[in-house]
């Protein structure tokens, strides 16, 4: 299913936000274009459709996965129309334009939870996160390509790999990373369920182990520019993080929730926009978790789903490890 929901003036007054859940709309950011320019069981894959309005963060789009290793799952995906009316196609995962950098650090050896899964090979943590080499990129300086590098890598560390922030309520020990103009779309968010195509919560009463995240994946940029000729840095990230949560289950895998998003991030060129736009914005968000509670994630937040025998509609179970595997998987919620 479907549902519609990241000048030198001041901002116009905020439209209406939208029936239903998602974020709310907000008001475009002060800019100074440049002159150049329902089922509540397990199981299950469930749609959101989210939207922020304005040109740096024009939306979420949230993929939901309940089927891998052994356990029975549908899907449900939600397509996210921009502000201009167009509606957001996400593509299938190919290694973007711009400088790349892919997960290269060498893995830990296997050991519990990950044995008998992809993840046993992927690196820990921070460690599977690898940036590329900054470099000179259209009207962004080398210095300056690095500076939105190191923002994107500390925001996706807290977001999907900082166990504080994936167990308490408080969002804002990520929200404050983001520039001043993109706070309250965001606060926005995690009022809904959509800050779950960019960040990690826990449900009441799931509990990690102590082994950390395995991670893997790609970041690469790209110098653009929006509609209004506001220049930016897009920064996209498309990582699988695998969590081992504590499980009575013995199975391989049972005890992993699995969490694959592709993540743009932009910055704009400082020259541009107001001081309060300066620094880091989500553009667009798609994301799917798979082996998950679907009434949880109703709520954006992630917890086992009960084991099952799978069904044949389920996809390869290895293909929710791999950060190739195109975010359009079948609905199994």
């Amino acid at each position: 299913m479907t549902d519609d929901r990241p000048n030198s003036a001041a901002p116009p007054n905020p439209a209406p936000a939208p029936s239903g859940a998602g974020p709310a709309t907000a008001p475009p950011w002060p800019r100074q274009p440049h002159g150049d320019a329902d089922s509540s069981r397990d199981g299950g894959l469930r749609s959101w459709l989210g939207r922020h309005s304005g040109t740096m963060l024009s939306g979420v789009t949230v993929l939901l996965l309940l089927a891998f290793v052994g356990v029975v799952g549908v899907a449900v995906l939600v397509s996210i129309p921009q502000a201009d009316g167009r509606r957001v196609v996400f593509p299938t995962i190919s290694p973007p334009a711009g400088e790349p950098a892919e997960t290269s650090a060498p893995p830990p050896a296997a050991a519990g939870p990950f044995d008998g899964t992809p993840a046993a090979a992927f690196p820990q943590g921070p460690a599977g996160i690898v940036l590329p080499a900054p470099k000179r990129t259209g009207p962004f300086t080398e210095k300056q390509v690095a500076a939105a590098l190191a923002k994107v890598r500390t925001a996706v560390v807290t977001a999907r790999l900082d166990r504080r922030f994936m167990t308490t309520a408080d969002p804002e020990p990520l929200i404050r990373q983001f520039a001043r103009d993109a706070r309250a779309d965001l606060r926005k968010d995690f009022a809904s369920d959509t800050f779950a195509a960019f960040a990690t919560r826990l449900a009441p009463g799931a509990r990690l182990t102590a082994d950390q995240p395995r991670v893997k994946g790609r970041v690469s940029y790209r110098a653009t520019k929006d509609a209004d000729g506001i220049r930016i840095l897009a920064v996209t990230t498309n990582f699988v993080w695998a969590y081992a949560l504590e499980t009575s289950s013995t199975g391989p895998g049972d005890g992993l929730v699995v969490v694959h998003d592709t993540v743009v991030w932009s910055v704009p060129h400082p020259d541009d926009v107001e001081r309060g736009s300066n620094g880091l914005w989500i553009e667009d968000a798609d994301s799917y978790a798979a082996n998950i509670d679907c009434a949880a994630f109703d709520k954006g937040l992630l917890d086992l789903g009960r084991p099952g025998s799978g069904g044949p509609d389920d996809p390869d179970p290895d293909a929710v490890f791999d950060p190739d595997q195109a975010l359009d998987l079948p609905d199994t919620c």
